[in-house]
Parts: structure tokens; sequence; C-alpha cells
């Protein structure tokens, strides 16, 4: 704008007499050197609203993609006995998922949170905060199965409401 742009400070010419138009500044958007007229400001939002349907429908279609590729595995639950590094990478090595890993639990436990933090390659996520970006950029897909049904039920409320005998 014309109040970033150096210099222009004093009034080019005096406002009455000259025959010349009004001005104030030398960095009035017109003049060459000037500012920029309604330009960026930097405090732009340019993020879209995805509606509900829209952002289950491509979190179904990347897991669809990452269970054809078998990306996907399943656990009964992920518990560390310490918060230790290694365990967690002993059981990514039984796993077989040693590259881009995705674990998805539930809940975040605090001794899991700190084995996995370590590790560079490994993400460990509630399933709530899960998003397509995360799915599709990972090699392997670590998911518990109470953090497996919340998906489910998530991804297709209308059968989960079926199942637990309501009407949808």
């Amino acid at each position: 704008t014309r109040g970033e742009v150096r210099g222009g400070g004093r009034k080019p010419w005096r406002q009455k007499g000259t025959g010349n138009a009004r001005f104030g500044s030398r960095r009035n958007p017109i003049w060459t050197g000037g500012g920029v007229a309604f330009g960026p400001t930097g405090a732009e939002n340019y993020s879209r609203k995805l509606n509900l349907k829209a952002k289950r429908l491509a979190l179904r279609q990347a897991l669809t993609l990452a269970a054809q590729a078998d990306k996907i595995i399943v656990l009964e639950e992920a518990v560390l006995a310490s918060g230790k590094t290694k365990d967690a990478a002993n059981l990514l090595k039984k796993l077989n998922a040693q590259k881009r890993t995705l674990i998805l639990v539930k809940s975040v436990d605090d001794k899991f949170r700190q084995a996995a933090d370590n590790l560079g390659s490994v993400q460990l996520r509630p399933v709530h905060s899960l998003n397509v970006f995360d799915v599709l950029n990972a090699d392997h897909i670590v998911i518990t199965k109470d953090a497996l049904q919340n998906l489910t039920d998530w991804l297709d409320p209308a059968k989960a409401l079926i199942k637990r005998g309501k009407n949808a």
C-alpha cells in the first residue's frame, strides 16, 4: 500500500493555484513508484469450506486405495509397557512397517506418544483427526480395532445408527 512504500512524506505541490490536480503524496497508487491500491496484505484466507459428505467420501476413497495396495495393518490394541522408542521401533519392525507409517488409535496413550515421537517416519494420530493427506502419504497404516470401529461409524453414519438399533 502507499503507507508501505518508501518516501513521499511531503506534499508534492500546494493544494491550489498550480493548475494541477490535488495530490498529497508521491506514493499515490496512480503515480509511478507508488503503492498498490487494494494489494495483497498477507492476511488473506484462501481456505475453502468442504462439506462433511465430501470429506467422508474423500477419506473413504483414500482408505479404499490404501486397502487395495495392502497398506493397512489392523492390531488388537497399541499398548507399550514402557515409553521407549526402541520398543515402538521393534513393534513396527515385527509388523514390517518401517517406512512412513501412520498409526491410528482411538485415543493417544502418553507412553505410546513418547515412544513414537522420536521415530521420524511415524505419525501417531487419534482417529478423529485423520485426514486424506496423511492416508495418501503413508506407506503403511497401522490401526487398532477400536479406532477402526470409530472410523467406520464416522464414515458411514447411517449404517452405524442401524447397527445400534436406531432408525436413520
